[in-house]
C-alpha cells in the first residue's frame, strides 16, 4: 500500500492511520466500503462504483459524511499524492466509534478512511495465460447486494482457492453459480452466448459487469442473463469473470475440469481488449 492514508478529514502517513477499538466497522462489520481501479492515474468507472456506494449506504441508513464531489476530490489527492499511475483506491464508510450495542447508536460520527494500492493490472500476467477457479458453498448473509465490508465467507473462500493453487472461487447455492468470491462469473456458451447470473439480493451489482455488458451488447454479442451450474460452465467454450481490478479475466479451468482448449478464448480476450480501450478512454 500507498504511505498517504485520508482518515476523517486528514491525509496522513499509512503509520499514522488509526482508528478507533470501538469503531462499529470493526466490532460489527457495520459498514460498506468500494474499490475503484486506476489507469494512468485516473479514476475507471468511478461514477458508477459511487452510485453504487449510495445505494449501500443508503440500505444500511448510513450517511455519507462527505458529499460526492468531496469524496472524488479525496480519491484524486490520493491518486495524485501517491504517484499511483496504475492501481486502485479504495475507501470504507463505517457507522463510527462508539460503546458496544447492535442497535445503532445516537450521535455516532460516521468513519471514512481511503487509501490506494499500486497494482499491475493491464500487462497481468494472469490475463494471458488464464487463471484457475475452485467451486465453494455460498455461506454469505441474503443481501449480497449491499457492499458490506462482512467478507468472512469470501475470505474464507479465496483462502481454499489459493490452498488448491487457483485465483477465484466460484460460489454455489442451491447447484447454481451466484458469483465469485470477488467478481461476477461469466460463461460464453458453444454456441456463442455470453451468460451471466441476473442482478438480484444474491448478487453484487457489479460495476465492471454492467460496462461489460454494454459493450457486449454495443459490439453484437448475445447476451443472456440466468443462473448456470459448475458443470454447464466446465462443458462451456469459455469463461471469464469481471471486477474493479480483474477487468476481464479468463478462466481456463474449475475443480480441475479444463474448460474449452485450456486457454483464454477469443471472445474474451476482444472483451478484455474493448473493455481496457474504453476504460482508457472514458477514465477520470
Amino acid at each position: 500500500m500507498s504511505d498517504l492514508v485520508y482518515v476523517n478529514g486528514a491525509f496522513v502517513t499509512r503509520d499514522e492511520a488509526k482508528i478507533s477499538v470501538f469503531d462499529r466497522g470493526f466490532l460489527f462489520a457495520d459498514g460498506i466500503y468500494e474499490v475503484c481501479a486506476v489507469l494512468d492515474g485516473r479514476l475507471v468507472d468511478n461514477s458508477a462504483h459511487l452510485d453504487r456506494l449510495d445505494r449501500s449506504v443508503a440500505a444500511i441508513d448510513l450517511a455519507l459524511p462527505l458529499a460526492r464531489d468531496a469524496l472524488i476530490r479525496v480519491q484524486k489527492a490520493l491518486v495524485a499524492r501517491n504517484g499511483v499511475a496504475e492501481g486502485l483506491v479504495y475507501m470504507q464508510v463505517t457507522r463510527g466509534a462508539a460503546d458496544r450495542d447492535f442497535s445503532f447508536p445516537a450521535g455516532a460520527t460516521p468513519t471514512l478512511v481511503a487509501f490506494t494500492q499500486k497494482k499491475q493490472i493491464l500487462d497481468a500476467p494472469a490475463a494471458a495465460s488464464g487463471v484457475s477457479a475452485i467451486s465453494t458453498p455460498d455461506l454469505r448473509w441474503a443481501r449480497r447486494d449491499i457492499k458490506s465490508v462482512a467478507l468472512l465467507a469470501q475470505v474464507l473462500a479465496k483462502q481454499a482457492a489459493r490452498r488448491a493453487g487457483c485465483a477465484e472461487a466460484f460460489m454455489v447455492e442451491d447447484g447454481l453459480v451466484t458469483e465469485g468470491a470477488s467478481s461476477t462469473v461469466f460463461i460464453i456458451t458453444r454456441d456463442g452466448e455470453i451468460v451471466t447470473r441476473p442482478l438480484s439480493t444474491a448478487l453484487l451489482p457489479g460495476c465492471t459487469r454492467k460496462a461489460v455488458l454494454r459493450l457486449a451488447r454495443e459490439t453484437g454479442m448475445n447476451i443472456v442473463e440466468r443462473a448456470f451450474s459448475i458443470d454447464e460452465a466446465c462443458a462451456a467454450a469459455e469463461c471469464f469473470f469481471t471486477s474493479a481490478t480483474a477487468f476481464v479475466m479468463p478462466v481456463v479451468s474449475v475443480d480441475g475440469r479444463m474448460i474449452g482448449a485450456g486457454k483464454p478464448g477469443q471472445a474474451t480476450l476482444r472483451l478484455r481488449e474493448i473493455y481496457i480501450e474504453t476504460a482508457r478512454a472514458t477514465a477520470e
